[in-house]
């Protein structure tokens, strides 16, 4: 279940707990935290699940209601949350970006040599969407995927993002171990991306949905291509 909102609204409500968080923060960052709540609660309703305060957590994660999991994610102009019952998603990371450029020097720290030359193929064929910020996105999608599952902070490093651009999809393999889910160790996901445009800004989203295992699985290593949700709290992550 997937929210998104272009517009911080002048009545969003925050809980005491909440408000205490953003206390001291500047206006734009407690419109942006009131706002990509309201979607979550919003999304969280749509489940049947009542409102409550939704504090950061372990990592800066949202600490979700027990039986959810979840993702939030805001950059300029865009909000939005996704959840899902822990029965059918096991873990789920969305993020969104600007579609324009990384600012200078940034893409060298994000992307490996590999990465980068996938990156000046891809501008060639399309140059509409800004790659290097799709991967940024990817990877933050994949690191709020992987932090519930795994209780460990990802480096940029410790991904390699290879999108399509024909599907809409990338794959996020990871250089590290990855979390173990249902028995089997999942050290590849696939997750989707697309482009958004609102009142002439255009964006770039992505998202990863790691389905929850139907039924106990022997102890297995593996990779594993989930089904994808669709969008981040982003980087940032409350």
């Amino acid at each position: 279940m997937i929210v998104e909102l272009f517009a911080d609204p002048p009545d969003s409500h925050l809980y005491p707990e909440e408000a205490d968080r953003v206390e001291r923060a500047v206006d734009k960052r407690r419109r942006e935290f009131a706002t990509v709540r309201l979607c979550a609660r919003t999304a969280l309703a749509r489940l049947g699940i009542p409102p409550g305060p939704i504090l950061p957590g372990p990592g800066g994660a949202p600490a979700w209601p027990e039986g959810v999991v979840g993702s939030m994610t805001h950059c300029p102009g865009y909000r939005a949350a996704a959840v899902a019952r822990t029965d059918a998603v096991a873990a789920v990371g969305i993020d969104a970006e600007p579609n324009s450029a990384l600012p200078t020097g940034v893409e060298k720290l994000v992307a490996s040599p590999e990465e980068r030359h996938t990156l000046d193929r891809l501008t060639l064929s399309r140059p509409d969407v800004a790659w290097d910020r799709l991967l940024f996105s990817a990877k933050e999608s994949t690191y709020k995927t992987c932090f519930p599952l795994m209780g460990r902070l990802l480096d940029f490093s410790d991904c390699t993002i290879t999108p399509d651009p024909e599907r809409g999809t990338f794959t996020s393999s990871l250089h590290v171990p990855g979390p173990v889910v249902g028995g089997r160790r999942v050290n590849t996901f696939t997750g989707r991306w697309r482009t958004v445009v609102r009142e002439g800004v255009e964006y770039v989203a992505t998202g990863i949905a790691v389905p929850a295992p139907s039924h106990p699985q022997r102890p297995e290593t593996g990779d594993h291509k989930p089904n994808s949700g669709h969008l981040r709290e982003g980087g940032r992550n409350t």
